[in-house]
């Protein structure tokens, strides 16, 4: 399997990977134009733009968007996240031309039917609703504008209701002049495709844009802070994070490793302490995310109102453990399924166009597998020790809590308790 690249004149970047053996292929575009990249009166815009690409072009009705890829058995699909947008379709061999002029359509030509507009505004808002219903959802949502308050990075991607509610032709027209630039556009394939033939149908399709400058983002900053919401729910809700590295940060691979073993499957210490030994919760995990200048370890569990501060106590002493006395197999054992979860998952022509666009952003390159697997295989349980003391060491921290709150610890004492 080879990852080629090429770059158009005007800025376009066009990445592959010739997956041998498959009839199918992933092909998409992503655009580095995400939650972060709105103005606080655009919040929610990026999200709403992708939701009517699907909603005719000057081409193309929504029913023949959807037919053109299903009448051959393809899948087509879109997301937004606070870096990017990305539209994507899986197909067989034959039909990748095909897909990448749908794609193509619904990107660069949206009609922005005022009755469309009207339509998706009712659907996007009842979306907004059903987030707010559910509490493992909004928790992260309130967590990171805490952890990033009054930022970009910091507000819902899905935005208000009350932006939503508001949101014109010129608002949504008005974005993709501002992001939708070529240097802002990668188009990523894997699978069984063509390199040459997928650059020659991008330039024919994306040659003639015209190169803009990058509009510059707000920089993150972790300032950290504080939200509990009390709701008569069966269970707390309960989200804590930490400041941690970006891709770019040598150390990321450090803090992917610590955030598996301290609660990354059945077999990590908040999982085995927390819900197998005492008891406290069905739900817990910790996880690691990260953006290109900044990341969070992020710990989660949902447990009841009487059991809430026995919960945070012990994963704060957890955290605290890990700085001293994680364990070489445990690292290894962290390793091996960062490893495994990696390799699995890029069996999926889908997953590898996602990891190749995603990269590509990232580094203008796309580094090969042994190339990430030795970085993986590169931290050691000092390294991970280091960064679990690092993170007990008194910095910023955010917290949301959702739920039968009262009696949950405020942030101040667990963040005593962790540096203590």
């Amino acid at each position: 399997m080879t990852v080629q690249i090429h770059t158009l004149s005007n800025g376009l970047r066009i990445v592959t990977e010739n997956m041998p053996g498959l009839k199918s292929a992933s092909v998409g575009i992503w655009v580095t134009a995400g939650g972060r990249h709105e103005r606080a009166e655009q919040n929610g815009i990026a999200h709403f733009l992708e939701h009517m690409a699907f909603k005719g072009t000057a081409r193309r009705s929504a029913l023949q968007i959807a037919e053109a890829i299903e009448d051959v058995g393809g899948y087509i699909n879109a997301y937004t996240s606070r870096e990017m947008t990305a539209y994507y379709a899986r197909v067989l061999e034959a039909d990748v031309p095909l897909a990448l002029d749908v794609i193509a359509d619904i990107v660069l030509n949206p009609a922005f039917d005022p009755q469309e507009i009207e339509v998706e505004r009712g659907v996007i808002l009842q979306e907004i609703g059903q987030a707010l219903d559910t509490p493992d959802d909004i928790v992260f949502d309130w967590l990171q504008e805490v952890a990033y308050a009054d930022q970009p990075i910091g507000r819902s991607i899905l935005g208000p209701a009350e932006r939503v509610s508001a949101f014109s032709k010129a608002d949504l027209a008005g974005f993709v002049n501002e992001r939708y630039a070529p240097g802002e556009m990668i188009v990523a394939a894997a699978g069984a495709v063509d390199h040459d033939a997928i650059v020659r149908a991008a330039e024919k399709l994306f040659g003639d844009l015209t190169p803009r400058l990058s509009q510059p983002i707000m920089p993150a900053v972790f300032t950290g802070g504080e939200r509990r919401e009390t709701r008569a729910l069966e269970q707390v809700h309960f989200a804590l994070a930490f400041e941690s590295p970006g891709y770019r940060d040598p150390a990321f691979y450090t803090a992917q490793v610590y955030a598996s073993a301290l609660g990354g499957g059945m077999s990590s210490r908040l999982f085995q302490e927390v819900r197998e030994k005492r008891g406290l919760c069905y739900s817990i995990f910790a996880q690691a995310g990260a953006y290109a200048d900044t990341g969070t370890i992020t710990v989660y569990a949902g447990t009841s109102a009487e059991q809430i501060g026995g919960l945070a106590e012990l994963t704060i002493d957890e955290m605290t453990r890990a700085a001293t006395d994680m364990a070489p197999e445990e690292v290894a054992r962290a390793r091996a399924q960062m490893k495994a979860g990696l390799l699995m998952g890029l069996e999926s022509p889908s997953s590898r166009a996602e990891r190749l666009a995603r990269l590509l952003a990232i580094w203008n390159r796309v580094p090969n597998l042994d190339e990430t697997v030795a970085k993986i295989d590169g931290v050691t349980t000092g390294d991970v020790r280091d960064f679990a003391a690092a993170l007990a060491s008194g910095g910023k921290s955010a917290m949301a809590l959702y739920g039968p709150v009262d009696g949950a610890p405020g942030l101040g004492a667990l963040a005593a308790r962790l540096a203590a």
